[in-house]
């Protein structure tokens, strides 16, 4: 049974190509993930030399010197600026084992079927290969969504994608067979002059709705939005509107990564050890 179409990939595809000319002028939020993505490649002392940036907007992903990158994206002009090929997250066109390092920023909230995506993405590496990824998770957009329920009623439309939060992200790894998941978040704020700012950054970074069944704005309702929006104005007159960030690390299972305890092997009682007196000891 296919996945319920919670996205439309035409709409979001189109999306993408509508952001692809001045991209560079919206892509802070990529560049966010694009640095944590480095810091925790930076921790890990191996090399790569074949890398999928997957979901590449236009390519500004560095890869460690010498690699080879094969780069994808669902929109067709940021894969012909980047010099990669278009395709779904969840139906890659490469092969079972291509890649020792797999990094995405910034697409997988808007894939139709994650796991499947997931999955796909741990079969694409080698064993003990790595994948990073970074995706806006759920939190964010607090003010914006405080907003339209202000300005819609009690009958809003569906106008923000569903979101994903930490703890579903590091299931959702495991569940795709990755060993070692480690799901974190960070949260970036961004201070904004007015609603339009806000949503041509939205379009400008290809965030805009992708859902089945838009229903546009009436005029009078975005008159409501945006006063409501304007509202939360510090004293500066700015809106503050907030990303929450969901980071993913797993890696592709290999008999010569560390092992869990097996259950039952433990030689202290935890109870023992939480008795007045008792000590914790790390292993």
């Amino acid at each position: 049974m296919s996945p319920a179409q919670i996205f439309d990939p035409a709409a979001r595809a189109r999306a993408r190509d509508r952001a692809a000319p001045r991209f560079a002028a919206h892509d802070f939020l990529r560049a966010y993930m694009l640095e944590g993505i480095a810091d925790r490649l930076a921790g890990v002392k191996r090399a790569f030399r074949d890398i999928l940036d997957l979901g590449c907007f236009d390519g500004a992903f560095v890869a460690p010197q010498g690699a080879r990158v094969a780069r994808l994206d669902a929109g067709f002009d940021f894969a012909r600026a980047s010099g990669g090929v278009q395709g779904r997250e969840d139906a890659l066109p490469f092969a079972d084992g291509a890649f020792d390092l797999i990094v995405s920023a910034g697409v997988l909230d808007s894939v139709n079927d994650l796991p499947g995506a997931l999955t796909l993405a741990r079969r694409a590496l080698r064993p003990d290969g790595l994948f990073l990824a970074a995706f806006v998770g759920a939190g964010s957009l607090t003010t914006l969504r405080g907003a339209l329920r202000e300005a819609e009623g009690d009958r809003p439309a569906a106008r923000l994608h569903p979101q994903i939060d930490v703890r579903a992200g590091g299931d959702l790894l495991a569940r795709a067979g990755f060993a070692l998941p480690v799901a974190d978040g960070e949260t970036l704020t961004v201070r904004y002059r007015d609603l339009w700012r806000l949503l041509g950054d939205l379009r400008g970074m290809a965030a805009g709705n992708v859902m089945p069944g838009r229903v546009p704005l009436r005029r009078e309702t975005l008159a409501r939005l945006a006063d409501s929006f304007g509202a939360h104005a510090d004293a500066e007159g700015r809106v503050t509107e907030r990303f929450e960030i969901v980071f993913l690390t797993g890696w592709s299972p290999s008999p010569d990564q560390p092992q869990p305890a097996r259950r039952g092997s433990a030689t202290a009682s935890l109870a023992a050890a939480l008795r007045p007196g008792g000590k914790a000891v790390n292993s």
